[in-house]
């Protein structure tokens, strides 16, 4: 990739999630009516009132839409938050511990890594319910094993350099090894993993709610939306079009951040 289509992927996908987020966080202002508030004027087409039409219940998909931005913007990256916090302190100590230690991390970390997320996820969604605390909690144990297994790699290049072989010899201990002369210099890889993670985050949450467990009612969640909207393609397509794009966007936004990152 050469570096001005990496800067033109980080510009993309910045100016996408600038946008999500000002449509998030503006969203009293730029919305038309309270998304939650029904009324008699069910599954309208788009009109000057109601600029995406109406959803079953008679509430705006456009005032519903811009605030359905700030609980994707919330889970996703809280969710990210969650993944990094276990999946680097464990991708540490396994790619510098090397022998059983490493052995027994990396048996742990494939064993997860084989299992279905989006299956481990609804499973455990089911069993303590789909509030939005419990959709970060699940999401982040589900994709902790990514981060792990790239900081593992990052560490098992970086363990016998010049500079972690000099900083040994003048006795400093593993956790300064770690945390002082390896972590910085895997930073930029792990925040680009991290923004990848955003967007698996998001989409993942966004196939919970298409599936029947995203946030429970009145919340404006978007894989529920798009799942409602299945009913009523025929009478307003943009009950499901409306919040797909914008789960679409979102996760292309961090993608594009995190592939432009290295």
């Amino acid at each position: 990739m050469t570096r001005l289509s990496k800067f033109l992927r980080r510009g993309f996908g910045i100016a996408i999630i600038l946008i999500v987020g000002a449509a998030g966080a503006f969203a009293p202002w730029l919305g038309t009516v309270d998304p939650n508030a029904s009324s008699s004027d069910i599954l309208a087409a788009s009109s000057a009132a109601h600029w995406l039409g109406t959803d079953e219940l008679g509430r705006d998909i456009y005032s519903r839409v811009l605030y359905g931005a700030r609980i994707s913007l919330i889970i996703g990256p809280a969710a990210a938050l969650v993944a990094l916090a276990i999946g680097a302190p464990i991708g540490l100590v396994a790619g510098y511990s090397r022998g059983k230690i490493d052995m027994l991390l990396v048996q742990g970390i494939d064993v997860f890594i084989a299992m279905p997320g989006l299956i481990i996820a609804l499973m455990i969604t089911v069993m303590v319910g789909a509030t939005a605390q419990n959709l970060v909690l699940v999401l982040g144990f589900v994709m902790w094993p990514e981060m792990a297994r790239i900081v593992r790699s990052l560490v098992l290049g970086l363990r016998d350099v010049f500079f972690v072989e000099a900083a040994r010899s003048m006795g400093c201990s593993v956790f300064q090894l770690l945390t002082i002369h390896i972590l910085p210099n895997i930073m930029r890889t792990i925040a680009a993993q991290f923004a990848i993670l955003v967007s698996s985050a998001i989409f993942t949450a966004a196939s919970l709610g298409f599936l029947g467990l995203g946030l429970p009612p009145p919340a404006a969640d978007w894989g529920t939306m798009v799942q409602t909207g299945f009913d009523y393609l025929s009478l307003n397509p943009l009950l499901s079009l409306a919040p797909g794009t914008a789960v679409a966007f979102t996760v292309l936004g961090f993608y594009l951040i995190g592939q432009a990152v290295d």
